[in-house]
């Protein structure tokens, strides 16, 4: 099993999740053109992709979701409060799940996770395949019971790091913003991040990647140093520690 990225960011995510016999994106966030670019840069076609998995209808997650699936008749799995027909046009193989009931797409198990977010019904996903699981965790604005349930004993997860406190406080956003950002409903900052971690057992943990790094109101080196104080020193994560970064992504993590 492996895991890789087109691109972590406000201005386009997605997330490849390939277990040799299935290969899933989650959130397609850039154009068409774009995408193409950034598959070949990971050795992927867009034929390669089996499905397409939505965690909600925000922009930077969908913008290439219902033009990839048109052009190439990918399936597309979303909940039925993400689905926008007027946003999203036709979808050739729309598929609603129901974000408190686990599936299948091929070789991959797909468990739903519904976050608190200020979409209108978003979900989080973790993949499992031959034993491994993978959690991918952004886009919310606190962490829940469920959720830190959920996130327990992942081999790979991906979790949100958007935003310093202080950088939000003293940064360019207008109240307003700075207020959705960091409410209940936004997105996690790197303290959130840095507790969750604190609360999980990561005994099985190879990659931990700290995703979603706001360009304005965050950096990697506060990001991962806030994650390394939850890791050291009695964490049991002896793992890969990686940025995903919003013009590169990363490259294949292997889960073995």
């Amino acid at each position: 099993m492996r895991i890789a990225s087109l691109g972590s960011g406000s201005k386009g995510n997605a997330t490849l999740i390939d277990d040799g016999k299935t290969c899933i994106i989650i959130d397609l966030g850039f154009t068409l053109k774009e995408t193409v670019r950034r598959l070949q840069r990971l050795n992927k076609s867009p034929e390669d992709i089996d499905a397409i998995l939505v965690t909600h209808e925000h922009a930077d997650h969908i913008q290439g979701v219902s033009v990839f699936g048109r052009k190439y008749n990918t399936p597309v799995y979303l909940t039925p409060g993400t689905h926008n027909p007027e946003r999203m046009g036709n979808v050739p193989d729309l598929n609603y799940i129901n974000c408190h009931r686990s599936f299948r797409i091929g070789s991959l198990g797909i468990e739903p996770v519904p976050v608190p977010h200020d979409a209108r019904e978003p979900c989080q996903y973790v993949v499992s395949s031959n034993g491994f699981k993978v959690g991918v965790l952004t886009d919310l604005g606190h962490i829940t019971p469920f959720v830190e349930q959920q996130y327990h004993r992942c081999d790979a997860l991906l979790l949100e790091c958007n935003h310093d406190m202080q950088m939000l406080d003293n940064g360019p956003y207008p109240w307003q913003l700075k207020k959705r950002v960091s409410g209940l409903h936004g997105h996690l900052n790197n303290e959130q991040a840095a507790q969750l971690l604190l609360k999980i057992d990561l005994s099985k943990l190879q990659h931990l990647v700290v995703s979603h790094v706001s360009e304005k109101n965050n950096s990697a080196e506060l990001a991962l140093g806030a994650v390394n104080s939850a890791l050291q020193p009695e964490s049991t994560f002896t793992g890969n520690l990686v940025v995903a970064l919003q013009d590169e992504g990363f490259d294949w993590l292997e889960v073995k």
